[in-house]
């Protein structure tokens, strides 16, 4: 699945490959190969998906294969969202599977996706930062803040966990996805008394997979938790314009918030990001350039 050399490259395993954003993730990852062994998770085998290098795994089933090669990060995109209709209290499960089978592995280093829900809608629109207080307002929040709190109590036993609180990734979002599926029809977008319509934090999928393997390699021990986007927030007409969106404004409902906003800047001491990485153009781009595989297992 990619062009390390097995011999000296490090292995990375990756769950969560088969969901919506790790199947963008992994489309990335087959244009621009990171310098290490991708091992896949599946749950299953399926003769579509066969390859080498995928790891017959499920987290909530027990401890992971003998047979792993030494492995220097596992990166959980695994998780349960509302788009699936599961019991998301299944998010803090998994991530106490994960971590157990991680620590019996003798895996050092866990990447593990948590989501910006966790913060509710910050005071004031002001973006928010990795030390506000969490105040989730939905029950996938919740369940996102729940699973960082098993994350807290595997840290105190010695594994290092980063939480990357995600923002909206482009291809993987309510907007795209409708205007993809909107057969011609314009988009509805919310106009505020301002004239303008919502702000979001964003990121391209590519510009996702290149911070992902960074935090994978980094040399130094990371933050224990992570906001994760482009830069500059962008709106989200701009966003339905570069993708050629035909669009119209409604106005917006009396509870709708215009900004809704990650602070980057801890991400940025970390990751050099490019102005590029905050244009919607591009955002669009990386997601058409590589599409995803649908595969799901």
């Amino acid at each position: 699945m990619t062009k390390a050399d097995p011999a000296t490259a490090p292995h990375w395993l990756i769950t969560g490959s088969t969901g919506r954003v790790g199947r963008l993730l992994m489309a990335a990852w087959r244009a621009e190969p990171p310098a290490a062994t991708l091992l896949r998770q599946l749950r299953k085998a399926s003769s579509a998906t066969a390859a080498h290098g995928e790891i017959l795994w499920d987290p909530l089933a027990g401890a992971l294969p003998a047979s792993l090669p030494k492995t220097e990060c596992l990166i959980a995109y695994a998780g349960i969202t509302p788009a699936y209709g599961a019991d998301l209290d299944l998010n803090a499960a998994l991530a106490e599977a994960t971590f157990r089978a991680a620590a019996k592995a003798g895996i050092p280093r866990i990447l593990i996706t948590s989501s910006s829900a966790v913060y509710g809608v910050p005071d004031g629109g002001t973006a928010a930062d990795e030390a506000i207080p969490l105040r989730p307002v939905n029950a996938y929040g919740r369940s996102k803040a729940a699973m960082e709190e098993i994350c807290s109590i595997w840290r105190d036993r010695g594994l290092e966990i980063c939480c990357l609180r995600i923002g909206n990734v482009a291809g993987a979002d309510a907007l795209l996805l409708n205007g993809q599926a909107a057969q011609g029809k314009p988009l509805k977008i919310d106009q505020f008394s301002n004239g303008t319509g919502p702000v979001r934090s964003y990121i391209g999928p590519l510009t996702l997979a290149r911070v992902t393997a960074t935090l994978a390699a980094y040399p130094a021990r990371l933050p224990t938790t992570l906001n994760i986007a482009a830069p500059q927030p962008i709106a989200m007409s701009d966003l339905a314009s570069a993708a050629g969106y035909a669009w119209e404004w409604q106005p917006a409902p009396e509870a709708a918030h215009q900004e809704i906003t990650l602070d980057t800047r801890l991400l940025q001491s970390l990751y050099s990001c490019q102005p590029l990485d905050s244009a919607p153009a591009e955002m669009v781009r990386q997601w058409q350039l590589n599409p995803p595989d649908r595969v799901n297992v």
